[in-house]
């Protein structure tokens, strides 16, 4: 009404013979809707933050960190990320971050993702370093490791069993009872499990249901822009090659270059990429049973094609007698994780060996120190929050699998692909823990959608016993990228050593050129 007045007034002052003057065009304008300012960004605030840098001796989380990180001209800071990106204004959580500078011309940041999940990058950051400071890819780029939401020095960290819980789940050889209670007895303990992290783990189920690499993916965007680097330069091994490509869907003009070595199947579920990896490990112990057939001392004998029942006959018998280990029994399980350890590279095959002829004189302490190695126990009995931090991501990752033919069919097919370690037992079909996970999964096994992402390089093992070659060769494709063949049985290579596979990637790191399908012979 207070601006109506006025123009009624000027609208009378005209006489009768003038035509009405139009209303001022500044009074006109006066009348329009001012434009709506726009809402502030929630995430402007977390892509604008900058990295404190400082000392890595407190994110250190047990014995591996603690000598890791003892490395010289490492840096650590901390991340701030929303716990839920939906809702970004409430709960934040922090991101571990480890960096080792370049030591010459430096073209930017080159993170790094052991795999897992559950594995520590800050660990393998500064465990890179040193080999990385020597060639091309420590001299163009700082060396940046990250610990996903959940795992090593980020905060909160999952929890869900304690150290004696986790030596007495070891211990119980209940998973070779195929019986309906053997398999009733499972359930619950799977299903406890799920329990246990949803009340441990700060954050309860909002933590769980905000874990899995949808989210970590976000994470990394984060840290790119905190480094200071309009595009990502990313090196990941195993589950790492799964973020990489999940990052590359979601920020797809952010990519630069990209290494993936022992890629995850984009496209399998969990229980593809179970028997997938078992067939791996049943390939990885056939080329173990021809090297042990070499040694004067091969606790299989000396004819590789009776190594199975070897194994077998020496192995079993800990279902019902565990052996001593120190001041521990080895138990069956502990002796196929002691195993599977072992198929990782064969730079174990002489420990394994070793133990095995231990395990024939009634002692298994060369073994359980190999399990301890792959389930992160410390001398201390401590353990890392790797096997936790698996699990949890794993089933918020992936869909539940509650199909118990389907499940039984896999046990079957895995016994085939890998019999040294059957247990010889009657099989049940017992759901696993994801089945009874307390939040529902953020993510599916489906081919990455990438169209617009620079060519990456994905380099793959022949007889990875982990993640099989054709792995490599399916995320290649989908991806539409390089493929590196490496000529080896072990589980990644890049940056280890080799030089053929070493200087393909640098170069590609470096020229981030599409790379072209290249083969490295085993040195």
């Amino acid at each position: 009404m207070a601006v109506a007045l006025p123009l009624a007034l000027v609208t009378a002052a005209c006489s009768a013979e003038e035509p009405a003057a139009s209303p001022p065009h500044t009074v006109v304008e006066s009348l329009a809707p001012p434009t709506p300012t726009p809402p502030p960004d929630p995430m402007a605030g977390f892509y604008a933050q900058t990295l404190a840098w400082g000392e890595c001796a407190p994110f250190a989380t047990g014995e591996d960190s603690r000598a890791a990180f003892r490395v010289p001209g490492l840096e650590c800071a901390r991340l701030s990320v929303p716990l839920d990106y939906a809702k970004p204004d409430a709960e934040k959580i922090s991101i571990g971050v480890l960096r080792h500078r370049a030591a010459g011309e430096r073209i930017g940041s080159l993170v790094v993702n052991p795999g897992g999940p559950g594995g520590s990058g800050m660990v393998a950051a500064a465990g890179l370093s040193v080999p990385a400071a020597k060639g091309e890819v420590g001299k163009r780029f700082d060396l940046v490791g990250f610990d996903p939401r959940g795992v090593g020095a980020s905060e909160p960290r999952i929890r869900c069993l304690t150290d004696a819980e986790r030596d007495a789940d070891r211990a119980d050889d209940s998973e070779t009872d195929g019986s309906p209670e053997g398999v009733t007895k499972q359930e619950n303990e799977a299903r406890d499990f799920g329990v246990k992290c949803a009340e441990r783990t700060e954050h309860g189920n909002a933590m769980l249901a905000n874990l899995g690499t949808r989210d970590v993916a976000k994470d990394l965007d984060l840290l790119r822009a905190a480094l200071g680097d309009q595009k990502l330069s990313y090196l990941g091994y195993s589950y790492g090659t799964q973020i990489g490509y999940t990052y590359a869907e979601a920020f797809p003009d952010k990519v630069r270059a990209m290494v993936l070595d022992g890629a995850v199947d984009p496209e399998q579920d969990q229980l593809e990429g179970n028997l997938a990896q078992l067939t791996g490990f049943g390939k990885a112990f056939g080329e173990f049973a021809k090297w042990c057939a070499e040694q004067s001392d091969c606790a299989l004998g000396r004819d590789p094609a009776g190594a199975t029942k070897a194994f077998q006959d020496l192995t079993r018998p800990l279902i019902e007698k565990p052996v001593p280990a120190g001041d521990r029994k080895l138990s069956y399980e502990d002796l196929g994780t002691a195993a599977i350890q072992a198929m990782y590279s064969d730079q174990l095959w002489k420990q394994l060996n070793a133990g095995l002829n231990e395990l024939a004189q009634g002692r298994g302490d060369k073994l359980i120190a190999l399990a301890d190695q792959y389930n992160e126990r410390g001398a201390d009995g401590t353990y890392g929050a790797i096997q936790d931090a698996f699990t949890a991501i794993s089933c918020v990752d992936n869909p539940k699998i509650t199909d118990k033919a389907r499940i039984a069919e896999l046990v079957a097919r895995a016994n085939e692909a890998a019999p040294f370690l059957d247990d010889g037992k009657p099989d049940g079909a017992a759901l696993d823990t994801c089945a009874f996970w307390p939040v529902p999964n953020t993510s599916e096994p489906h081919p990455p959608k990438v169209d617009g992402v620079p060519p990456v390089l994905v380099i793959s093992t022949t007889k990875d016993p982990a993640t099989p070659y054709e792995a490599g060769v399916n995320l290649a494709r989908a991806m539409k990228g390089g493929l590196l063949t490496f000529e080896g049985t072990q589980h990644t290579v890049f940056l280890q050593g080799v030089p053929c596979v070493d200087d393909a990637g640098t170069d590609y790191l470096i020229s981030t050129l599409p790379p072209p399908p290249t083969r490295c012979p085993a040195p």
